[in-house]
Formats: structure tokens, sequence, C-alpha cells
């Protein structure tokens, strides 16, 4: 298959709630982006976090297999910082192949959970 997607991908929206209601890890408050690489070589991909009033976090340097998938949580980001809780954030994905972003987030504060899923900004 040929590749399809996009270098550059942005997710203006971004929160992980501290509170979360269920069985972990299933039922975790979370963020997720959902990387796609459908073509044959493997996806280096260097995320970049922005916060309202701070510096940048990242890069953070992830690999998507070729002809693979990826749910990356921005619960378990850790290197160079974790992403902190109750936080408003964005984040910018720039890949060397083309590869295809979308967002997802799970909240569970409450019993009756709410789950949201987009596709990421690209151009």
């Amino acid at each position: 298959m040929d590749s399809i997607g996009r270098h550059r991908w942005a997710i203006a929206e971004g929160y992980i709630p501290s509170e979360s209601t269920g069985p972990a890890p299933a039922m975790t408050s979370h963020e997720t982006a959902c990387l796609l690489n459908t073509g044959n070589r493997d996806a280096q991909v260097k995320l970049t976090v922005f916060f309202k009033d701070r510096e940048p976090a990242g890069p953070y340097r992830i690999t998507v297999g070729a002809r693979r998938t990826l749910h990356l949580r921005f619960n378990d980001l850790k290197d160079p910082e974790p992403i902190p809780r109750d936080t408003d954030y964005a984040s910018v994905f720039i890949s060397d192949v083309p590869i295809v972003v979308q967002h997802t987030r799970l909240d569970s504060r409450q019993a009756e959970n709410a789950l949201m899923t987009t596709i990421a900004f690209s151009e």
C-alpha cells in the first residue's frame, strides 16, 4: 500500500483529568493520539506539547512501525517529562514519512463516561 497522510499534524485541544471512575487502566481518564503509518518505512515522529503559561515540552520521540498503528496515551509520556493533569495543552506531531493522526479522549470523572474523537488538523 502507498503511504497516506501528512507530515505535520496538530491537536489544538488537550486536557487530562486527574480523576477517574472505574477500573484502571481501561477506564482511566486519558488523551490518546492514534497514529497510522500505511507506508513501507518506520515513521520517526517528534511530538511537542504546548501550554498556556509555560514553555513547550518535548520533543517526545515516537516510532510507528511500517504498516502499523500506535495508540499513544499522553498519560504515559514520561521523557522528557510527564504531561501535567488538569492542564490545558495542545500538541504538534512532525513525522519524516506521511502518517494519519486521530485524537481521542476518555473522560471518566463521572460514572457516565464521555468519549470523544476527531481527526487532527494537518497541512
